[in-house]
């Protein structure tokens, strides 16, 4: 008796709000609109819909994209060190390249052999890579305090990516060898930023292209000028008489260049702002050089840097016996 008594209940308080819902509607019907507001609110929606289906076709692009297999691999070199940021840029980087088809990532640690936190990262990152390591002579090593121009960086820990490579050159047959013809190379320090249009662009290098990179030199961005579809100078800030006044992030090599001159390498004793003219000019002229990017007129690499973090307070915490703890990787 008591359950029809509920079931009464509320059968007539759904009937009830309905007959509400209905009164209302009606008299809404008797309304005046703002006919700017309702338009207003349709142009809204539309350009809603356009930015949802523009993300949607960007996201289609990047899918079918990562599926290629038939494109020419490029081989990413990177130099990373022990600090604090370390995992943090590592992390950041390596999304990147899990849009990149065919990429192939060459991680060479500063160490006198591979750490804990770079190999477990690595084994989980998803990518094809390679894992090696070379410790950067004593007296080639910035101290603590020096400016981050003193000494050429990354110099011990390319090179060693290099001759990876050349061995694997001299013992690639058949297919394998010919897909290293194609092949290009690439050296990407692990704190800048980079666009997944610039993979592209580098992907069909004939001997070593070139583009811009922005905030590097103190300046808004340095890039090679080009005259009638040749690089005829640089505009940097500091020192054009350079070879080639290009930072690292700003080219890319064909692994087939590479492999025919074994000389080519970088010199760890290169004075400031010449350490990539004395890789490239084992390579190539300025006339060889392949500009892209919209011949060089547009940036999709920057020189950024993450800020040291301040440890003030984990210090202080850590001469209390309080510290954060160890275990926990950063």
């Amino acid at each position: 008796m008591r359950m029809r008594l509920k079931l009464k209940t509320v059968f007539v308080l759904y009937f009830m709000v309905s007959l509400l819902g209905l009164i209302y509607a009606l008299m809404q019907l008797g309304q005046r609109c703002d006919c700017r507001d309702h338009a207003k609110s349709k142009d809204q929606q539309i350009s809603q819909l356009r930015g949802e289906l523009q993300k949607l076709q960007e996201h289609i692009k990047t899918s079918q994209l990562s599926k290629k297999t038939d494109v020419p691999r490029i081989y990413v070199i990177t130099p990373t060190y022990a600090r604090l940021v370390q995992k943090a840029e590592l992390t950041r980087l390596s999304h990147t390249f899990l849009h990149v088809p065919q990429l192939h990532w060459i991680v060479v640690e500063d160490a006198p052999q591979p750490t804990p936190l770079v190999t477990d990262f690595l084994a989980a990152s998803g990518l094809t890579y390679t894992h090696l390591y070379k410790l950067t002579p004593k007296d080639r090593k910035l101290q603590e305090g020096d400016p981050s121009w003193l000494k050429p960086r990354g110099a011990e820990q390319r090179n060693e990516g290099l001759h990876w490579l050349r061995e694997m050159g001299a013992a690639a047959k058949g297919k394998e060898a010919a897909a290293l013809e194609e092949a290009v190379v690439y050296f990407a320090d692990d704190d800048n930023t980079y666009s997944l249009q610039l993979f592209e662009e580098m992907r069909y290098t004939y001997r070593v292209s070139v583009w811009p990179v922005g905030l590097v030199g103190g300046m808004k961005f340095e890039r090679p000028v080009v005259e009638d579809g040749k690089v005829v100078r640089f505009h940097t800030g500091w020192r054009p008489n350079r070879p080639f006044p290009i930072d690292m992030a700003g080219f890319a090599v064909s692994l087939r260049l590479i492999l025919t001159n074994p000389q080519a390498r970088f010199d760890g004793d290169a004075q400031m702002g010449f350490l990539e003219s004395s890789f490239l000019q084992h390579l190539v002229t300025m006339d060889d050089l392949e500009p892209k990017a919209d011949l060089c007129t547009k940036v999709l690499v920057w020189h950024t840097r993450t800020e040291k973090p301040k440890m003030k307070r984990e210090d202080a915490l850590q001469k209390q016996g309080l510290g954060s703890d160890p275990d926990v990787e950063v």
